[in-house]
């Protein structure tokens, strides 16, 4: 495929779409403290994230053909000046996070309302779009180092937003620090492997890190440098075992932080992953270190079943999800692994599709969280009845979450099954499909507790706002509808799959 670069110099506004994409949630984020107005707080996080949603798709529709956008920041040419890069990889990835952070805000309203006290709320909208900026910038930066700064942008407002549970269970507190400690350990393994990179090439464009680590993988600095920077993505992925800090962050975090979060922050960390492994390192490094054998295989098919067994025993929906999700990370890293084209288009389907799967299910628990106070099953008995709308959406979440044939997720379950099998590994074939069966056991008890369960004495429960049926609903129809309508997703995911096996050669055209 030919690749066309595209290089921002002349001073159009559309030339300068990629800086936009950052500063546009940065200068807002400030604004809203500076304004100090709760009314105001809510209506500038939703512009600034439309705004970058437009941006997104503007990026998108510039390179879903093949092409690359590099934006020089000041005009200084990288390696010595920081690149901003746009391919079809992780233009996929800016147009999920800005599209579940636009549909989220409408959402937020009441949710936001019921969950935090009055004097924090105008600094959650500000933390929320810190937290974007941080997303965006790490995934639009072609600069190793900037990953880590914008890494920890969306991390310390993250810890906050977590905190913000507070309000309806002292929990979140325990929960956010939990997380700031193995976010911060994370970070700490992370910027000491950049350290190890640059001692061995002397830069941190990752252009010019793959064509210098190019002949050093025999080199023990160039190993060290490896094996932190995957213990320190691990972490934010929360790659099994070191995910311990997610299901309470999920669990206690206020419905909306842990929306977005679910939706949008370990998919980030897994295209940093990719972005590593594939355009930095290499695949040729992984097969001369064992690692897909030694880490990828059996943490991923670990995670698959262990945390789909934790799930069915769970008795909080939130909590149950959060689990789920951790299922779902192991089929991301299993595509990884199979280390073929079908199954890093498995990984990167999975990711879009997963992100909008969660949103609506997510989404649903706190809708149950503002009508009855509580996601515990106990109290969702017999909504399906009392909140109609709410279930359905929930319901079309956890099918997809499953991977009936007709849902987005099952394209990518299939794809993982199809590569899988292209290699020969039939028992790990086997192995997704009984991990999927596992699914339907903890759906299907969602599934009784809404429909089939008496409801709680003394409820008296409406349907939720339609401020936040309206965002459910375009969730739980987006899973329907990509399900269907594949050549979106499916030609997408193949065009970023081939830019990412295209390694260092993709990065320096």
């Amino acid at each position: 495929m030919a690749t066309q670069t595209v290089h921002y110099t002349t001073m159009a506004l559309t030339d300068h779409l990629p800086i936009l994409q950052i500063l546009i949630p940065f200068i807002a984020a400030p604004l809203i403290v500076f304004i100090g107005r709760r009314e105001l707080a809510w209506a500038i996080a939703f512009i600034a994230s439309a705004a970058s949603f437009v941006v997104a798709c503007l990026l998108l529709s510039q390179v879903i053909g093949g092409g690359i956008v590099s934006y020089h920041i000041g005009g200084w040419a990288p390696p010595l000046g920081i690149e901003y890069r746009v391919d079809a990889a992780n233009a996929f990835v800016l147009f999920l996070v800005t599209g579940i952070a636009t549909l989220v805000l409408p959402y937020a309203r009441k949710s936001v309302g019921a969950e935090m006290p009055e004097r924090t709320q105008t600094l959650f909208y500000s933390l929320f779009l810190l937290c974007l900026t941080g997303l965006l910038g790490v995934t639009i930066t072609a600069d190793a180092f900037n990953v880590f700064v914008f890494l920890e942008i969306s991390s310390l407002s993250t810890y906050v937003l977590i905190a913000q549970g507070s309000y309806r269970d002292k929990r979140a507190l325990t929960a956010s620090f939990n997380y700031l400690i193995m976010g911060t350990i994370g970070a700490t393994f992370f910027i000491i492997g950049l350290g190890f990179l640059y001692m061995a090439t002397g830069t941190l464009n990752m252009a010019d890190l793959a064509d210098r680590l190019s002949g050093q993988y025999e080199s023990r600095t160039v190993r060290a440098g490896f094996a932190f920077i995957l213990v320190g993505i691990g972490l934010k992925v929360a790659i099994f075992p070191m995910h311990f800090w997610l299901p309470n962050a999920y669990t206690y975090a206020p419905s909306v932080v842990t929306t977005f979060l679910a939706a949008t922050a370990t998919k980030v960390a897994i295209y940093v992953l990719l972005r590593f492994i594939f355009s930095v390192f290499q695949p040729a490094f992984l097969s001369e270190t064992s690692t897909l054998e030694v880490i990828f295989y059996p943490f991923a098919l670990l995670a698959m079943f262990a945390a789909s067994f934790t799930a069915i025993f769970q008795r909080d929906l939130k909590r149950m999800l959060a689990y789920s999700s951790l299922a779902q990370i192991g089929y991301m890293l299993l595509g990884i692994a199979l280390l073929s084209e079908t199954g890093l288009v498995a990984t990167i389907i999975h990711l879009f599709n997963h992100g909008i799967t969660k949103a609506a299910l997510f989404m649903g628990a706190g809708a149950y969280v503002l009508q009855s106070g509580s996601s515990f099953y106990t109290q969702l008995q017999g909504l399906g009845k009392t909140m109609p709308w709410t279930s359905a959406a929930v319901v079309i979440g956890g099918v997809s979450l499953i991977g009936v044939p007709g849902t987005a997720g099952f394209l990518s379950k299939w794809l993982l099954v199809q590569a899988a099998l292209e290699q020969g590994y039939w028992p790990i074939a086997m192995l997704i499909v009984a991990s999927s069966l596992l699914a339907v056991a903890y759906v299907w008890r969602l599934v009784e507790t809404l429909y089939l369960s008496t409801p709680h004495r003394g409820q008296t429960i409406q349907e939720a706002p339609l401020s936040m049926l309206l965002p459910l609903w375009i969730m739980a129809l987006a899973c329907i509808y990509f399900g269907f309508e594949t050549d979106i997703t499916l030609g997408a995911a193949k065009a970023a799959a081939q830019a990412l096996l295209a390694g260092s050669s993709g990065l320096l055209h």
